[in-house]
């Protein structure tokens, strides 16, 4: 066996002994372990929901123990039919992408064939759910790991034991999408440009920020000039993304655009900054479509990374910008829900595994958890001002998360202007979790960059 040169056709004579796979799994089984009592921990949070108190909005609100799983199974009739092809009308349409929709459609039939009665069934397609989402988790945190590599493995820690990853994991069904980001990673990491494609094409049909992933690796392949990787990944994400998803848009199109509709229509909600400058009354900020100021302030934020990427004085790592990025379109987005944070938490590790910034932030998070609770027992239908919070102090909340991950992003971008700060560099690596990108010279950049 011989290695070869990931960008060109010539082959080092180099042999390559790679040892027996048990061997190379053993460093990762204690961090498996630490994502499976996450996972565990994070079910066992959920339990006074589970026993009875989805029933009840008061006892789901005040024991912190919501989630999508349970009463989607009968508001979206995943009891008595098939996603994208239930016959109900288009408001109760899955709103979700494909891959979802078929991950909530083998659960619903495993839940239908265990039990007669619809309330057990809602139980046991949430314990299958949770099941298969604690797998998603360790997976997410043993491919993180690889991505990390030798010198940072331990990092993934935080993927697997951060209180806001306990506490959010099981809302919706986000660690799926986390699970398919982390192995795109992974594969690009491993130079391989076709699976990490598919990966990236699968996770974007199950959540739909994964997406700011390719814009990443477009401005790291345009400093570097390494085309044909970027194309190969590209394409197979398109071809995967299509292969899931022509099925159903042929013969179920009012299901599967529900989504996009969906995203397209709502309006400002939950955890969103706009929520409070439509709250407050802000002239332009409280005032102007929301979804115009969302696209405006990402495209502006965006522009900013591409132009931090070209100009820095050395290439940025590929775990960097994909963090600032995803960071951006979070900010910006018309909602940010709670689970969010599991979007965002593998990322900001990899991008810069400083404990102050990430405690600080997930005590934020934390803070940001409990109070959307809390507060929504003050709103109407409820009312319950006796047990709620109102407006100012969940805003505080609000802007608790966007000054955390602000705090994180200057972090980074000092990093990129600065390189020698960047702690994972200190080892001596240049990108474990580059790929090509790896100790790639510089092919088009803003201003002369020196090594």
């Amino acid at each position: 066996m011989v290695k070869t040169d990931p960008v060109g056709d010539d082959a080092v004579d180099e042999p390559v002994h790679r040892p027996p796979l048990f061997a190379r799994a053993v460093p990762y089984l204690p961090l498996a372990l630490f994502a499976a009592l996450g996972a565990s921990l994070a079910y066992v949070f959920r339990l006074p929901c589970r026993t009875g108190g989805w029933n009840d909005q008061v006892s789901t609100y005040t024991n912190f123990c919501y989630t999508d799983i349970y009463p989607l199974y009968f508001d979206r009739q995943l009891a008595t039919q098939s996603p994208y092809f239930a016959d109900v009308p288009f408001d109760k349409q899955v709103e979700y992408p494909v891959v979802l929709g078929e991950v909530m459609q083998v659960f619903s039939r495993i839940a239908r064939w265990l039990e007669l009665d619809p309330v057990q069934q809602a139980v046991r397609f949430y314990d299958g759910t949770v099941f298969f989402l604690g797998l998603c988790l360790v997976a997410g945190v043993v491919l993180m790991a690889a991505v990390a590599g030798p010198t940072r493995r331990w990092d993934a820690l935080w993927y697997a034991l951060a209180p806001s990853v306990i506490l959010a994991a099981y809302i919706n069904w986000d660690l799926v999408a986390g699970a398919l980001s982390m192995g795109m990673l992974l594969a690009w990491a491993r130079h391989r440009q076709v699976a990490a494609g598919v990966l990236l094409g699968l996770a974007i049909a199950t959540k739909f920020y994964p997406l700011m992933f390719a814009g990443a690796l477009f401005l790291l392949t345009l400093r570097t000039g390494r085309w044909r990787p970027f194309l190969v990944t590209m394409g197979s994400a398109v071809a995967a993304w299509l292969v899931v998803n022509v099925p159903f848009m042929v013969l179920a199109w009012d299901g599967w655009r529900r989504f996009y509709v969906f995203s397209q229509e709502r309006g400002v909600d939950w955890g969103s900054p706009w929520l409070f400058f439509q709250s407050k009354g802000w002239p332009i900020l409280g005032e102007a479509d929301v979804s115009t100021l969302g696209m405006a302030s990402l495209a502006l934020l965006c522009l900013g990374i591409a132009v931090l990427t070209l100009a820095a004085p050395r290439r940025p790592r590929l775990a960097q910008i994909c963090f600032l990025a995803l960071a951006a379109f979070m900010m910006t987005n018309k909602v940010w829900s709670p689970q969010f944070v599991l979007w965002l938490v593998p990322f900001a590790v990899l991008a810069r595994p400083n404990w102050k910034p990430l405690v600080l932030w997930q005590l934020a998070e934390m803070w940001y958890f409990f109070a959307i609770w809390l507060y929504l027992l003050s709103q109407s239908p409820l009312s319950r001002d006796d047990l709620g919070i109102g407006d100012d102090t969940y805003f505080t909340a609000v802007w608790g998360r966007v000054i955390t991950i602000v705090v994180m992003m200057a972090f980074v971008v000092r990093d990129i202007l600065r390189p020698h700060k960047d702690v994972v560099r200190r080892a001596g690596v240049d990108d474990q979790g580059g790929g090509v990108f790896d100790d790639a010279p510089d092919r088009f950049t803003l201003v002369p960059s020196y090594r």
